[in-house]
Parts: C-alpha cells; sequence; structure tokens
C-alpha cells in the first residue's frame, strides 16, 4: 500500500505527518568476507519493499496530549465563578486535579481537614513537606501546638473548626526544600480556600503567619504580618484575625502572648467584621 501525493498533502495539513517509513531491506553478508583496507561494498537495494507501520510517539512528560493520536487534551481548569458554585466533593475533585498555576510537578494537594460545620476556619499559607506527608494541613509540632491554642478557646479540629492551607500543592525548590509560594501560586488557590470559607459555614477567620494574612486580604505576600495583627479585618462578610504561625511560634516562645491575644480578639469578634 503506498500513500498518493494528495492524501500525503492532506496528512501534512492536519499535522500529523507521513504515517508510513520505507523499511530498509537487510544487507547480504558474505560467508567468508576478508578483513580488508577498502569498506565492502553495499549491494543495490531493490526497487520496492514492504512498508513497515511507525508507532505513534508517546507524550513527553508535562506536554499536552496531540488530539490527532485520538487522545484528549486535560479539561480546562475550573473558573472562580465554577468553583464558587461547587460542593465539598465537587470542590475536592476541582483541587486534586488542578493546574490553574503548573506548581504540582508530581506533588499532591494537600486538602483542608477538620469540621465541616465550623465555628472558626483557620488557615495557614502554604503546604509543607510534613503537611504532604501526613496529608493534612497544619502537621507535625505546628498541628499539636495549634491544637493546644484553640483547646485554650474551647475549640477543636474535631468538632468546631476547619483547618486548611491558602496554597495547596506545597511550593518547593529545585531541590526539594519548601519555599515561599509566589504571588500567582496565592491568586491561583485563594477561590478554593473562599468556597471552603462559604461550605463550612465558620463565623471567624484565623490566619496563621504573614503569607495566609495578606493572601487572603489581598495584601503584599512580603509585608510584615504585624501590619495586619490586632484588627479584626473582613473575608466575604467573614470576621478575620491574623495571627502568627504555630511553626513561628515554635521558635520564639515569647511570642505566644501576643498568639493569645490574637484568639481572643478572634473569639470576640463574631458578628462584627471591620
Amino acid at each position: 500500500m503506498s500513500i498518493s501525493d494528495r492524501d500525503t498533502a492532506f496528512l501534512s495539513e492536519m499535522g500529523i505527518g507521513p504515517l508510513w517509513q520505507l523499511r530498509a531491506a537487510p544487507q547480504p553478508v558474505e560467508a567468508e568476507a576478508p578483513v580488508a583496507e577498502e569498506p565492502v561494498a553495499k549491494a543495490p537495494e531493490p526497487a520496492a519493499a514492504p512498508y513497515q507501520a511507525m508507532p505513534s510517539p508517546a507524550p513527553a512528560p508535562g506536554s499536552k496530549i496531540d488530539p490527532a493520536w485520538g487522545d484528549s487534551a486535560p479539561p480546562p481548569a475550573a473558573t472562580p465563578e465554577e468553583i464558587a458554585q461547587m460542593d465539598w466533593r465537587a470542590l475536592n475533585a476541582a483541587i486534586a486535579d488542578c493546574a490553574r498555576c503548573g506548581c504540582k510537578d508530581g506533588r499532591k494537594p494537600v486538602l483542608g481537614n477538620g469540621a465541616r460545620a465550623a465555628i472558626w476556619m483557620v488557615a495557614a499559607g502554604a503546604s509543607t513537606a510534613a503537611d504532604e506527608q501526613e496529608r493534612q494541613p497544619l502537621a507535625g509540632e505546628p498541628g499539636k501546638l495549634l491544637a493546644n491554642m484553640l483547646a485554650a478557646v474551647q475549640l477543636s479540629r474535631d468538632e468546631n473548626v476547619y483547618v486548611t492551607n491558602l496554597v495547596k500543592c506545597r511550593p518547593a525548590t529545585a531541590s526539594g526544600g519548601d519555599r515561599a509560594p509566589t504571588a500567582d501560586e496565592v491568586a491561583a488557590c485563594r477561590p478554593f480556600v473562599l468556597r471552603e470559607l462559604a461550605l463550612c459555614g465558620a463565623g471567624a477567620v484565623l490566619t496563621l503567619g504573614q503569607i495566609a494574612a495578606n493572601g487572603l486580604l489581598g495584601k503584599p505576600l512580603q509585608e510584615p504580618l504585624a501590619g495586619s495583627r490586632g484588627s479584626v479585618h473582613e473575608l466575604n462578610g467573614v470576621p478575620l484575625v491574623a495571627t502568627l504561625h504555630p511553626g513561628e511560634l515554635l521558635r520564639r516562645g515569647a511570642d505566644k502572648a501576643l498568639a493569645w491575644a490574637d484568639l481572643c480578639l478572634a473569639k470576640s469578634s463574631h458578628g462584627r467584621p471591620g
């Protein structure tokens, strides 16, 4: 079977290229060829030879699938308007499949957890290696300190607090370590957190650390946390209070008094944002 010039032009217009390749005939080898300085001349190839089908190339990692080979491209990322209409199941599926900022590189997003009918929503900045390993936000020693902080105001993650990270996929350095998220990564994940807030019905938001406070309040990520602490802000009509991240408090124990003041402010903030 051969391909006419018209078929070849048709395939070229579709971006596919020729599907067949001429297979070279096997070269005859003399039974007892003496070793010689001059190369042995090749026998002439026959005028006609059978064709061999070429396999479709496998897509390179991270490349888009070519629909010409019969595969479908991945669906487009959900828009903020679509995210704002999702239920819990659809939201978690959208987070798991998210490619809004292209940050994954094989990393798995860390979903929020805790009470889905909440009094508070607690939001940290970005997922960490510990979060990624334990598959929950605020893992390890920071999570234990957060539990103690919540218990001090008669709250708990199990009963009435929903805990989440603003940036779901762990931002990583080239060597695999944790790094601060970019503004694009924060902007890509922010609609997810707003929908989590709406679904859990929390009456107050407590942010942990500079990234979470600035990212949710629409401030530059580099702005010091001191500019947000000590006041009741508003996030989609819900009071928001910013405090230090438990990881910071573990390094600077003297700042726990500041965090206690923030917790008391958050507890008294219900119904009076702004």
